[in-house]
């Protein structure tokens, strides 16, 4: 695996990474530091092909590229793309999980925003609130209604609830139920 590197108009494509931060360490707009260098080479040894993108100041940015070009004209020349084979398809969007129907019991938990009175001075201030529960729902948008009409009648109605598309619900398939 090689890495293709640029910063404005310099460019190069190197072996390894050491190669490549002896050549961002040549920069000295980058000021190459251990923390940079660490995650860099973190990036290098991750299984993630997209490209990273470094930023140095607002606005201004470096980017590395992993290829299987062997030269520069081959990576310009787009070569050493990779076959569409050898992506791995994503996981099922939000949306299409969360309205997937299968009747069964599902395990839903929920992060909210629940107002509770500070017993000291009598003011009211948001919290940060897990909840889990297990449910008979149709699908995990079944589940997240049923959890939200549950705590809905239990907690302040200023509470606020995240959307079910969010990363605060999350929602398992535990299996059929009777």
């Amino acid at each position: 695996m090689n890495l293709y590197i640029r910063y404005f108009d310099q460019e190069v494509l190197v072996k390894d990474v050491d190669e490549a931060i002896a050549f961002l360490a040549d920069i000295d707009e980058i000021g190459m530091n251990p923390m940079l260098e660490r995650d860099v080479r973190e990036y290098v040894e991750s299984n993630v092909m997209y490209p990273k993108r470094y930023k140095i100041r607002p606005r201004v940015y470096f980017i590395i590229i992993k290829t299987e070009a062997e030269t520069m004209e081959d990576f310009k020349e787009k070569k050493a793309v990779r076959p569409v084979s050898a992506i791995v398809k994503p996981e099922a969007p939000v949306l299409v999980r969360l309205n997937e129907e299968r009747f069964g019991w599902y395990e839903g938990s929920l992060d909210f925003k629940r107002v509770s009175i500070v017993p000291g001075t009598g003011k009211f201030q948001y919290r940060d609130t897990h909840f889990v529960a297990c449910c008979k729902a149709v699908s995990g948008m079944d589940c997240y209604n049923r959890i939200v009409d549950h705590l809905s009648q239990r907690v302040d109605p200023r509470s606020q609830f995240p959307s079910a598309k969010g990363k605060n619900f999350k929602f398992t398939y535990l299996g059929e139920c009777k």
